[in-house]
């Protein structure tokens, strides 16, 4: 089956929104951070606004309905796609360039005794050691090696690949944010019926907590794809509607199955609205499913995508932990909320 993507041909931008809402009834649970707990903040408009999922949080939900953990493989639409995956010491499935928070640049990639990897970016990439960065190069040597990471981003930061500055920004973005939010407070407690006052510290006693929900009228989920950035990396066209298809897929999947978010946020959608460009129609999850294979297969015809295996072994040397980052940066950190 074959997908119209003529509409994206000339776009710089697909933008898409969809209006959400608890699957029963009114309360919610948004992401929070350390420090602030939710994210609440003060519209243009003076209303009062709600981060309900951060952008870092919401690739790496897009990212997780295309991997299969009990197959260990991308998801049956997707099988032969590029991927690195990471054993254990004793030959058992570790992680993954698709789960991993930095992607090919995850620490269980490069970081270990294997460098399979590492030195194939060495090599492939050494004529950027000086002078400006190839992100041509750069984008067509990730094609064959982990393909998720031209959608989401990554910073390849190793000083011993082209000092460090290798690194391509988000094609795929989103968030949700919920308007004219009120607070549900409420609490509960802990109750221990053996001994109701024994020591907390340490698990025991009744332990009384609060807790905040939220209502909202009005929440929304936003995508947005750089259509040029794609583009601009000078893939054949088959390629490059590859990658469309693939951002496409995430995003449906997400709407589709991946919107219980946290245990008291089980959100459902309405049908996305295509903000621009005007005429795109967004394919149904099954024409989805049925059309990747064909596209997949398409693209091998000049692409060698690779699925390659390393074994993760610490080298011993400490690592300084990263998993809180907001920056605008080009590596979406795993979001724990």
């Amino acid at each position: 089956m074959s997908l119209d993507l003529s509409a994206l041909s000339n776009a710089p931008r697909l933008l898409m929104q969809a209006k959400l809402k608890p699957l029963q009834g009114t309360r919610f649970q948004p992401t929070g951070f350390p420090e602030i707990g939710a994210a609440q903040y003060e519209g243009p408009h003076g209303e009062n606004m709600l981060l309900v999922e951060s952008s870092q949080s919401l690739a790496n939900r897009m990212e997780e309905v295309c991997w299969n953990k009990v197959a260990n493989d991308w998801v049956q639409p997707l099988r032969g796609l590029s991927v690195i995956k990471v054993n254990d010491k004793n030959g058992n499935p570790l992680t993954n360039s698709v789960l991993e928070a930095h992607r090919i640049n995850s620490p269980y990639i490069l970081e270990g005794k294997d460098k399979t990897v590492f030195d194939r970016l060495k090599s492939e990439l050494v004529s950027m050691e000086e002078g400006f960065v190839d992100l041509r190069k750069l984008a067509s040597v990730l094609l064959k090696l982990d393909i998720n990471a031209l959608l989401h981003g990554v910073f390849l930061a190793k000083k011993e690949l082209a000092g460090g500055r290798l690194r391509l920004p988000r094609a795929l973005s989103g968030f949700i944010e919920a308007s004219k939010v009120n607070t549900a407070a409420s609490g509960g407690v802990k109750n221990d019926g053996v001994n109701p006052s024994g020591d907390t510290s340490k698990g025991f006693g009744n332990v009384p907590f609060a807790r905040d929900e939220f209502v909202s009228p009005e929440i929304e989920a936003y995508f947005n794809l750089d259509l040029a950035q794609l583009r601009g990396y000078g893939f054949p066209q088959h390629v490059y509607e590859l990658l469309a298809a693939l951002a496409l897929f995430k995003i449906r999947g997400f709407l589709e199955e991946g919107l219980r978010l946290r245990t008291a946020c089980d959100l459902k959608s309405e049908e996305p609205i295509v903000e621009r460009p005007a005429g795109f129609q967004f394919p149904t999850w099954d024409e989805l499913k049925a059309a990747l294979p064909d596209l997949i297969k398409n693209a091998k015809a000049t692409v060698n995508f690779e699925v390659i295996t390393v074994t993760y072994t610490s080298t011993g040397k400490p690592k300084k932990a990263d998993r809180d980052s907001t920056s605008d940066g080009d590596d979406a950190d795993r979001d724990t909320n």
